[in-house]
């Protein structure tokens, strides 16, 4: 017969794994955009839960929180977001008292961990100063987030280190193979000169070495001047086979009326990933999503 020691060490035992569990499977993960959830999902273990704090169809650049997302931001344990530069209605809240020492700003660690990159990409620009901050549509910035992401996981109490690792691991492996497929494809629109509505795309487009002719307005969140919108219009005219890419979350009318009457091609992308889902094979889907669109430019697959 068992001790009663004995008994009640394996009790104890049981009890201290079940805890662990119990408080893993309590792990709450918020993302700022659903881009961030997908590059969180494809490290994160089965046990931690994530959600996205800038619902379906809006846009970072304009959305204002509200009391239930305030609520949701303070329910949870690690909150990922690209940075000040992207967010800007997160910038109070998460470099406070409250926030600061459980949010992860991407754009930060990314630079700080690829010198290099962050030389190359210092002049570009968004909203007027600063690095463009759409470095999650560049897949190789998403390896280097998803490292981060990888890191601060690691550090939640009870995680599973190893599995974050393998996971880490086919995710890099998942993308390095997406990329050289897309790449492929989109050798053919290196004749078609593309348009961009703002330059979230332009990002994308630099690392499958796309031409980007020129961009809509350079701040979503304001109107583009005469002098700006003219030039546009000069460019489409005279460029060969001009495409414009238009994004869901900005207002259609608008870009209508500046390309009325001229001839151009017209294909949507989502920056946002609204219709990818949420899996560990999320974000290669939304690579796909791009490259799908960009793809629609050429002309033989035109919508004018």
């Amino acid at each position: 017969m068992r001790s009663f020691k004995t008994v009640f060490a394996l009790a104890l035992s049981a009890s201290v794994v079940l805890y662990t569990n119990t408080a893993l499977a309590d792990v709450r993960i918020l993302t700022s955009i659903k881009p961030l959830e997908l590059l969180v999902r494809a490290v994160a273990t089965d046990d931690m839960h994530t959600s996205t704090l800038v619902p379906a169809g809006a846009s970072p650049h304009s959305y204002s929180i509200t009391p239930s997302k305030r609520r949701a931001l303070e329910s949870a344990d690690i909150i990922f977001w690209v940075g000040p530069e992207m967010e800007t209605f997160l910038n109070r809240l998460l470099t406070g008292r409250e926030f600061a020492n459980r949010s992860v700003a991407l754009m930060k660690l990314d630079t700080e961990n690829s010198p290099e990159d962050h030389e190359i990409n210092r002049n570009e620009h968004d909203h007027g100063e600063g690095e463009d901050p759409h470095i999650w549509v560049d897949p190789l910035r998403a390896i280097a987030m998803a490292e981060s992401i990888r890191d601060a996981l690691a550090q939640l109490e009870g995680a599973d280190k190893s599995a974050l690792d393998r996971n880490l691991k086919t995710f890099r492996a998942s993308i390095i193979q997406t990329q050289t497929h897309i790449q492929e494809h989109l050798e053919p629109l290196q004749n078609v000169s593309l348009f961009a509505y703002h330059n979230a795309f332009t990002r994308f487009a630099k690392h499958y070495n796309l031409n980007v002719e020129a961009v809509l307005t350079l701040n979503p969140e304001l109107s583009p001047g005469a002098r700006h919108i003219a030039d546009v219009q000069k460019r489409l005219s005279a460029a060969k086979h001009p495409c414009l890419l238009t994004e869901p979350q900005f207002n259609r009318q608008w870009w209508r009326s500046i390309t009325e009457g001229l001839d151009i091609t017209f294909s949507t992308w989502d920056p946002m990933a609204t219709d990818i889902d949420t899996t560990a094979n999320g974000y290669a889907a939304f690579q796909q999503s791009i490259a799908d669109a960009a793809l629609k430019c050429l002309p033989e697959n035109a919508q004018h």
